[in-house]
């Protein structure tokens, strides 16, 4: 499966980290941008870009800006996208297990890169639990897009 990474210019640092990580560990990823650090550049580009992607190619992805927040809430905008903010390897593992969550974000400021990178292994590696009571949430959430 590929991944699909982008970043804002305050998750460029976190950005450059995680994709060095990634190339260690042979793990297929494109960068969609932004590629060269620009102080005025926009989270919603990024997020869209990363987003249609992973809907397009059902990958998953990954989105970094300051806060997270704003990548985040552009992505959830993408039909099937189900984009979320885990604050712990707990919540990233839950957020896949139980709600099929397709594209991590993570904030360039609050979130170390040790911390960034136990989240996207258990990303990568947590399947979807199929439950029964999972897949009538998510059909549910797929109603209102």
């Amino acid at each position: 499966m590929k991944i699909y990474i982008g970043s804002d210019h305050a998750g460029f640092k976190l950005k450059d980290k995680i994709k060095g990580w990634l190339d260690q560990h042979k793990i297929n990823y494109e960068d969609l941008g932004n590629t060269i650090f620009n102080p005025q550049d926009d989270y919603p580009d990024y997020a869209l870009k990363v987003a249609q992607k992973v809907t397009k190619n059902k990958g998953l992805g990954i989105l970094i800006c300051g806060s997270a927040q704003g990548m985040c809430i552009t992505a959830n905008k993408v039909k099937g996208i189900r984009a979320v903010i885990p604050h712990s390897v707990k919540e990233t593992v839950l957020s896949r297990e139980h709600n099929n969550a397709n594209v991590l974000c993570l904030s360039g400021w609050d979130t170390s890169f040790a911390l960034s990178t136990k989240m996207i292994q258990k990303f990568i590696h947590t399947k979807f639990s199929k439950e029964k009571r999972h897949l009538r949430r998510i059909n549910k959430i797929k109603k209102l897009e």
